[in-house]
């Protein structure tokens, strides 16, 4: 992958600039070795479209999901108001993030701490990219059956359905529907906070059950517009047929064929 160019909102406040958006590149997408290739892939195409974005760098903390979901509502707001006040001195507006916790976090639940920004997940982002002609897919997959997972904070929670799997169309596959999908689709464990704790003695691990629905219709690629989904399904692969799919974000998939 070519140099990438990634610049932070102080940079653009040094040079008396504003960024055209923040890319809230969220814990995940910032320190786990396996997120941080989807980090990069979505910078190559927000690159490549020539948007004028820029990220908090160590200004970012967690945006409190974790947090609030385990019933830490404290820490929640602690997390949030300072994210909320280091984002309005960069006179921020506009949000775009790969993890749809961050998402519809800061979409739904900032604005009563006083947080009020518009926000996009990077897949309804990248569609609008390509309706733009900021971006044009040149790659071609056809001949792959792809299954797509739906991240729960951002089908069920926000009705967010059609630009991850206009994006996968575009690349010229098939896609194939679990029987649970869409608005009764299946979580793949880690929501709710239940990524940072063990499963519970005589439970059947729910990414492993998510995974063996997903395989049982022989996919080449488990298709996710998430970093928590990505790790839970790369783990249920491994846990139940290693090598059997490859687990790919949609950022990374469009990001090798433009």
């Amino acid at each position: 992958m070519s140099q990438l160019q990634v610049k932070t909102m102080a940079e653009f406040m040094a040079e008396g600039k504003e960024a055209e958006l923040l890319f809230w590149v969220g814990s995940a997408g910032s320190f786990d070795d396996r997120a941080k290739k989807i980090t990069k892939a979505f910078v190559k195409i927000m690159n490549t479209a020539g948007v004028n974005f820029g990220v908090l760098g160590s200004e970012e903390s967690s945006s409190g999901d974790v947090a609030k979901r385990a019933g830490n509502e404290f820490l929640f707001q602690m997390q949030a108001l300072a994210n909320i006040e280091v984002m309005n001195t960069y006179n921020v507006k506009h949000i775009v993030t790969a993890c749809p916790h961050s998402y519809n976090t800061i979409k739904n639940e900032y604005p009563s701490l006083g947080g009020n920004y518009i926000v996009h997940h990077h897949t309804e982002f990248i569609s609008a990219l390509i309706a733009e002609g900021r971006i044009t897919i040149t790659g071609d997959l056809k001949g792959k059956d792809i299954v797509y997972h739906d991240p729960c904070y951002l089908g069920r929670a926000n009705g967010v359905y059609d630009p991850p799997r206009t994006l996968i169309k575009s690349l010229g596959v098939k896609i194939i529907e679990m029987k649970r999908t869409k608005s009764r689709s299946f979580c793949c464990g880690a929501g709710g906070a239940q990524m940072f704790k063990d499963v519970e003695k005589g439970d059947k691990e729910i990414n492993i059950d998510r995974t063996e629905e997903a395989l049982a219709l022989e996919p080449d690629i488990i298709a996710t517009g998430c970093p928590f989904c990505n790790t839970m399904m790369t783990d249920g692969v491994k846990a139940v047929d290693d090598g059997a799919a490859e687990v790919m974000d949609i950022a990374e998939l469009i990001s090798d064929n433009i």
